[in-house]
């Protein structure tokens, strides 16, 4: 996947966190648009729905 469709997915899911309360309604918010967020052993990853194909790692600052 091309930097700048990442970057701008990262961007997108992260503006979105801002218009929820709690963590678990943002991944619902998400899953609207196509978008998860999966915990793996390397940390929150943001995945494409269906088939969870990974895009990028979510920084920790998010995860809370």
């Amino acid at each position: 996947m091309p930097a700048t469709e990442t970057a701008s997915i990262l961007d997108f899911v992260i503006k979105q966190r801002a218009h929820v309360l709690s963590f678990r309604e943002w991944k619902h918010r998400l899953a609207g648009f196509g978008f998860s967020i999966d915990q793996t052993a390397q940390g929150h990853m943001i995945t494409k729905l269906p088939g969870h194909r990974r895009v990028c790692s979510l920084p920790d600052a998010y995860c809370a």
